[in-house]
């Protein structure tokens, strides 16, 4: 039992980063492209 409950918290740790790291990166993606959408905005006006 001491052997599942451990490989399940590795697995957790696991994916809580993974999406961590994917939502920083999604995060600063959609930035970037607000960013440059209200830059090529202003250039229009």
């Amino acid at each position: 039992m001491d052997e599942q409950l451990r490989i399940i918290l590795i697995i957790i740790i696991s994916v809580s980063i993974f999406g961590l790291i994917v939502f920083v990166f999604v995060k600063n993606y959609i930035k970037n492209k607000i960013k440059n959408l209200l830059e090529d905005k202003k250039k229009l006006k």
